[in-house]
């Protein structure tokens, strides 16, 4: 690598040039009338709702199992870590194998594929009898989960107009918030079995959905397959749209690039660059500590003596998330990408700080609780949470509530995005599934010793680090992402050749 990984000699890395409206920014107002896409693009992120919702699926679960009166299925702590962490393990590994089937099936089919290992790993948890159809389970979901991950935003972006594809490219992290904001909610109501039931529905609706979408068109380009292309391109755009315009770009772009990468031309700035942005950005992504704080949620607040009962903590914070995003959707193609990064990373690193020092100063004695595993060293004799009740203990509540809102404004949905966008076509199937493996394989690290690092040095420390990363963050953001606003994937792709705008 000879050459830095920012942008070209002379030129701002950090933005696009300015150009006249191309025809299909101009028909945004129409793409907004286009429900075909809209639907398309619904259908596919149902599997990021069984994402979201197979994230979470343990934070109301491991308290039950650790009290569990089965010895078959009562959790100690460090099987409680395996249950809450295998889910990463999977899916790295669904990382990996998008990596083959994002380009051998195409992204619809690998979507729809993903539904095989999900129902099944819901199966498996819903009927368990022992923790190895628990881990089973759970490891199956999560392959599930990294398939999806991998290929979703890939489809997405490549079905919709520039005008409005960073408002879609919010959906799929929208919907698996949604996921985990019903987990939670039904948590309330039912067993933990009958929460893996639950989680069958929307696999089953999304395989039939997607059965009468049609596939992306610049995969169907790069198989020679041009008319089934423009027919799908037809059917995604209103009528009045230039179609045979947009197909000609993509074409031409197709093309340009009708081989897959090699691994000498990967040594290629304008080939590594966007590679190693998108990757940076999901490491980066993971290490602010959003997995570990989700999948421990409940757990967490049972640490931390919050006013409420922690499981309704818990869908309060879903809540949050839930509105956060969508507050993203419909600011993305306003604000632009880069802004709402920095106000993501800035809110996080408030939220984690917050959260840490409240813990490490505050001579209030936290409830220990001997189903959860969390442990504070540094913290005296355990008395009766009523005796010290102040609103001060809304604090891990209200901080989790800013954390989780700063991440799903930004670096939650943003980062998927700009992986679909950035990424060359050559490499976008191997790219995206690289991306998820570094995302899960971090997220495992971090789940599988947060419950041991908590026992050791305190819950403080985990969230302290958190907030170093956010800092980190705001650097890199600065210094490395590309804004990508109301750009074509064609135009975000020549300015990493060329360091300017494809011309029309």
């Amino acid at each position: 690598m000879q050459e830095p990984l920012l942008g070209a000699e002379g030129l701002d890395y950090d933005t696009f040039p300015e150009a006249p409206a191309s025809p299909e920014e101009r028909t945004r107002a129409g793409a907004l009338q286009n429900k075909k896409v809209f639907l398309a693009t619904f259908a596919a992120v149902l599997g990021n709702f069984s994402f979201g919702y197979a994230l979470v699926y343990t934070s109301p679960v491991i308290p039950v199992l650790k009290n569990s009166s089965t010895p078959e299925l009562h959790l100690n702590e460090i099987q409680a870590s395996w249950f809450g962490s295998v889910f990463t393990l999977g899916a790295a590994a669904g990382g990996l194998s998008a990596m083959v089937l994002n380009d051998l099936l195409g992204r619809k089919l690998s979507i729809m594929f993903s539904a095989i290992p999900s129902a099944t790993g819901y199966a498996l948890m819903a009927s368990a009898y022992g923790l190895w159809m628990l881990l089973l389970g759970r490891t199956l979901t999560g392959f599930a989960g990294g398939l999806t991950a991998a290929c979703i935003p890939v489809y997405v972006s490549e079905i919709s107009p520039p005008g409005v594809r960073g408002a879609l490219g919010a959906t799929p992290q929208l919907m698996a918030v949604f996921g985990s904001l019903s987990l939670y909610a039904l948590g309330l109501l039912l067993p933990w079995r009958w929460l893996a039931v639950a989680g069958e529905g929307p696999v089953l609706i999304m395989v039939l959905l997607l059965s009468f979408m049609p596939n992306s068109p610049r995969f169907l380009l790069s198989r020679g397959r041009d008319e089934e292309a423009l027919q799908a391109l037809t059917w995604l755009r209103p009528a009045y749209a230039d179609v045979h315009w947009e197909f000609e770009q993509i074409q031409d772009s197709v093309r340009r690039q009708s081989s897959q990468m090699s691994w000498a031309e990967a040594r290629d700035p304008r080939m590594y660059r966007p590679i190693i942005i998108a990757v940076l950005m999901r490491f980066l992504q993971q290490l602010t500590g959003i997995t570990p704080i989700l999948v421990y949620l409940q757990t967490i607040f049972d640490s931390t003596s919050v006013l409420l009962p922690s499981q309704h903590d818990a869908a309060i914070v879903g809540a949050v998330r839930l509105l956060s995003v969508l507050i993203a959707a419909v600011t993305m193609d306003l604000a632009g990408r880069k802004v709402l990064l920095y106000v993501s990373a800035s809110t996080m690193f408030v939220a984690n700080l917050t959260l840490g020092l409240y813990i490490h100063f505050d001579a209030r004695p936290l409830t220990h609780n001997s189903t959860v595993g969390l442990e504070t060293a540094s913290l005296g004799p355990t008395d009766p949470p009523a005796a010290h009740f102040s609103y001060i203990t809304l604090v891990p509540l209200l901080a989790t509530m800013l954390f989780i809102m700063g991440y799903a404004m930004g670096w939650g949905p943003i980062t998927w995005l700009l992986m679909s966008e950035v990424l060359p076509l050559r490499a976008r199937g191997v790219a995206s599934g690289l991306c998820v493996l570094a995302s899960w394989l971090t997220a495992f690290v971090l789940t599988y010793y947060f419950l041991g690092v908590v026992k050791v040095f305190g819950l403080q420390v985990p969230f302290f680090f958190f907030a170093a990363i956010c800092l980190l963050s705001l650097l890199f953001t600065g210094c490395c992402v590309p804004e990508t606003k109301g750009r074509s994937l064609e135009q975000i792709e020549a300015f990493f050749h060329t360091g300017r705008r494809a011309r029309h």
